[in-house]
């Protein structure tokens, strides 16, 4: 197996851990977004969407792991670190990731409305590095499925 081969079969399982995470904010009536961050080949970050249980709008996935990965390394810089999510970051998290230097970001679906890549294409750190489509049409699905959910029944 090469390294890339090595490293998409990697993407994919942490990318499955992330979307486990978003399966938890559906069933919690959160907007299905999950987050993990990796590293050392270990999961030292867990968390979802908990915008509506917190009442905080600031309360993303993606926010939620960073700081509980500052945490669990007992520093505020995730230099070293992968963060996986299931949805692009927005303008906001992306801020947040590159403030932390997380050193690699890996998303599966794109997001076309408020994603970092339109509004704010530096917002990582520079050395960072980006891999997109990682499990897309599973993390797509789940987030289609949750609004469609939310039309039909208000």
């Amino acid at each position: 197996m090469t390294h890339t081969e090595e490293q998409q079969k990697k993407d994919e399982m942490y990318m499955q851990r992330a979307l486990d995470e978003a399966q938890a904010a559906y069933r919690e009536g959160e907007i299905p977004i999950g987050a993990v961050i990796v590293c050392k080949d270990r999961i030292i970050a867990r968390a979802h969407n908990l915008t509506e249980t917190l009442n905080d709008v600031t309360a993303h996935a993606e926010m939620q792991a960073i700081t509980a990965a500052a945490n669990a390394l007992g520093g505020k810089y995730l230099t070293g670190c992968t963060l996986y999510v299931t949805v692009e970051p927005c303008i906001m998290c992306a801020g947040a990731i590159g403030w932390a230097q997380i050193s690699r970001i890996v998303y599966g679906a794109p997001d076309d409305k408020r994603g970092y890549h339109d509004h704010a294409p530096h917002a990582f750190h520079p050395k960072a590095t980006i891999t997109a489509g990682i499990l897309k049409d599973a993390c797509r699905k789940l987030i289609q499925n949750f609004f469609q959910e939310k039309r039909a029944y208000p």
